[in-house]
């Protein structure tokens, strides 16, 4: 009896997303961005407050946060009010603003004595790493999240970079503010980033009574 050439049987890999919570991360209100500013002032965390408050103004990516350094936001020895990098995905400027909120606790964390002769504005731990990880600056998102009660699966590092410009659509509606502000180079992946047409269809929706 001849015998059959059957297909190997492989086992099954588990899908990557499978028990998580995929799509986009949604924006913090302002509410909670000053219930995490208090809780992060009560409990003296310096560094986390400056790194949330830039965070919040900056409206960058992760990737080009952790790596920000001191002469970029600090000059004539002061924190500037405006700041301007290169984004490392693009490779396009782009400008931001430091609030005087941030700027006060960037003079303090500034002072601390972590930052002596560190280049970067978040230092890493450990002497082969200059700067804070990606990876870590997640976790700590997390953390401020679910200190307020927050389900952390729905935020995330990108919850930060929406927040402000969020709000600014939400009270401008200018679209070409928002692109610049997050340094797209087209508008059709800033009208995708902010979810803007479903947002304004709710909008719509919630207005109308039946």
């Amino acid at each position: 009896m001849p015998t059959m050439n059957l297909p190997a049987i492989r086992a099954k890999r588990q899908a990557w997303k499978k028990g998580r919570l995929v799509g986009q991360k949604r924006p913090l209100l302002p509410k909670h961005v000053w219930a995490i500013r208090v809780r992060l002032e009560i409990a003296d965390k310096v560094r986390d407050l400056a790194l949330f408050n830039l965070a919040i103004d900056s409206k960058l990516r992760g990737c080009d946060l952790v790596t920000l350094k001191v002469a970029e936001v600090f000059a004539a020895g002061q924190v500037k009010e405006r700041a301007s990098i290169i984004q490392s995905k693009t490779q396009k400027p782009v400008r931001f603003e430091i609030t005087v909120g941030t700027r006060n606790s960037f003079a303090d964390w500034l002072d601390d004595p972590m930052m002596i002769g560190s280049e970067y504005l978040w230092p890493g731990r450990f002497l082969e790493r200059l700067h804070i990880s990606t990876r870590q600056y997640a976790r700590l998102g997390r953390d401020w999240v679910t200190s307020i009660g927050l389900e952390p699966s729905s935020y995330g590092t990108h919850s930060m970079r929406r927040t402000k410009v969020a709000q600014i659509y939400r009270k401008t509606g200018n679209l070409r503010a928002v692109q610049l502000l997050l340094g797209h180079t087209k508008m059709d992946s800033t009208v995708r980033y902010l979810g803007v047409e479903l947002e304004d269809a709710l909008a719509i929706s919630e207005a109308v009574e039946i």
